[in-house]
């Protein structure tokens, strides 16, 4: 054990080999690295981003473990705002408290911010982006090779009898064909586990009161130090994030209000701040009225722009709600106030993805801590146990409309280069072990090689 002890000593690199046997905390540097590798690989929407950090941080470096990971997943889902990035913050906060899910839930869309403010200047400045969607065109095929290796990785996991797949196919049935919005899902999953639990114990994931400890072996230990873990809540606490929130909130409106030279920004601030707290259901369910109010409301763009840039978010790692950037930008470009265009569409940008991002932390550092408190009480273990189950049925409702929208996109002939792509993908994942960065960058190097040789071609 010293031996291994010395080397780990010696190779901090969170990717060691014998780090999977013998995991050690992350340093804040580590960490770091990774979140913002993170931020340039997040393509796919939700989907690939969850399978992303699930291959990374349970399956590869074991900094969190199944159980937790599940349970930070559970609690995300629940909230407004993108399940993803709240997931990356809440993993962050457990490894490095408040500092760590600052820098996780930034960089999850810092290179985002950068890649769309470009993408959106061109798209303004010369009208044509139809090169981005060739390059990025070996992208998505391997984003669907990803998610669904990672949903077979936690189906295995998750589902260890019959109810609890029941529950998973009844969560996909229900949400894929029926429509029915996720919470709900959730919530009845929740509510039955919690019944199912008190009826029979034994099949609803309550067997044990040694359930975490038994799976949290083998991953780095959070909160080493009882007398100093910053998981335990406290009223003080929550009140401190409160006012904390009220400030970061309430001065950049203050300032914006003031700032009369250019009104659209204290309207942007107002608008995507209760965009915020209302986009239950992921961003396909919150886009209707993100663009019903930027199109009809506020006409700060129009109803083809709005199509454009939501290809553009497409397109782009982080999470799809990042077309509020693009919307941001375009109302500071039309509507500059005393800033020449550029500079409005930058000041445009910033508050759009400022004011919709800024919930996501408080949801986080305020909820988080009951939610690791009530991890260990075994009278909801059941209830936690039933939601993850459904969480799995989402998750595949997810990927097969991913895949659909990839593999067989609506007007248009099937995507055989997607399937073959997607299918080698898949194989280089679950039996070539190859690292998910290989595969993204193979498989984009890719699409623009078919790209350039279509284009000789004709």
């Amino acid at each position: 054990m010293n031996q291994v002890l010395q080397h780990q000593k010696n190779d901090p690199h969170p990717y060691s080999e014998q780090e999977a046997f013998y995991p050690t905390h992350p340093t804040f540097r580590q960490a770091l690295r990774f979140w913002v590798k993170l931020g340039f690989i997040s393509f796919g929407g939700p989907t690939g981003q969850i399978a992303v950090m699930q291959q990374e941080l349970v399956e590869k470096t074991k900094w969190v473990s199944t159980e937790r990971f599940l349970n930070a997943l559970n609690y995300c889902m629940l909230l407004p705002g993108p399940e993803a990035q709240q997931l990356a913050i809440y993993i962050g906060w457990l490894l490095h408290k408040i500092p760590g899910g600052i820098v996780a839930g930034a960089f999850f869309v810092i290179p985002s911010m950068f890649v769309l403010f470009a993408l959106s200047y061109v798209y303004v400045a010369y009208g044509e982006v139809s090169w981005v969607a060739s390059i990025f065109s070996g992208l998505k095929p391997a984003v669907l090779a990803i998610v669904t290796a990672a949903v077979i990785r936690i189906a295995r996991k998750a589902l260890g009898n019959s109810i609890m797949i029941a529950i998973a196919t009844l969560s996909f049935v229900t949400i894929y064909f029926f429509k029915v919005p996720f919470p709900l899902i959730i919530l009845g999953a929740g509510l039955a586990g919690l019944a199912g639990g008190m009826l029979f114990p034994g099949r609803f994931g309550a067997k044990s009161g040694r359930r975490s400890a038994v799976t949290e072996n083998g991953y780095v230990v959070i909160c080493e130090d009882p007398l100093s873990c910053h998981i335990q809540p406290s009223n003080r606490r929550s009140l401190f994030l409160i006012l904390a929130f009220l400030l970061l909130w309430g001065v950049p409106m203050l300032l914006l209000y003031l700032f009369s030279g250019a009104p659209a920004f204290f309207s942007e601030g107002l608008f995507f701040t209760k965009a915020a707290f209302l986009t239950f259901g992921g961003a396909y369910a919150v886009l209707p009225y993100i663009a019903q109010a930027g199109v009809e409301h506020y006409a700060w763009l129009t109803g083809p722009q709005m199509i454009d840039g939501l290809g553009l978010a497409e397109t782009t790692p982080g999470p799809l709600i990042m077309v509020v950037q693009f919307i941001g930008f375009l109302a500071g470009w039309n509507y500059p106030g005393v800033l020449t265009p550029l500079g409005g569409a930058m000041m445009g940008s910033l508050v759009a993805t400022y004011f919709t991002f800024l919930p996501c932390f408080f949801f986080i550092f305020l909820g988080a801590p009951y939610i690791e408190k009530l991890r260990g009480n075994q009278k909801l273990t059941s209830a936690l146990s039933s939601i993850t189950a459904a969480v799995v049925g989402v998750v595949l409702n997810l990927a097969v409309w991913f895949g659909m929208q990839v593999l067989m996109p609506a007007g248009e002939s099937f995507n055989g280069f997607g399937t073959i792509l997607c299918a080698a993908s898949f194989a280089a994942i679950q039996w070539g072990k190859l690292g998910i960065v290989t595969v993204i960058l193979g498989a984009g190097v890719a699409g623009l090689c078919r790209h350039l040789a279509l284009a000789t071609l004709s």
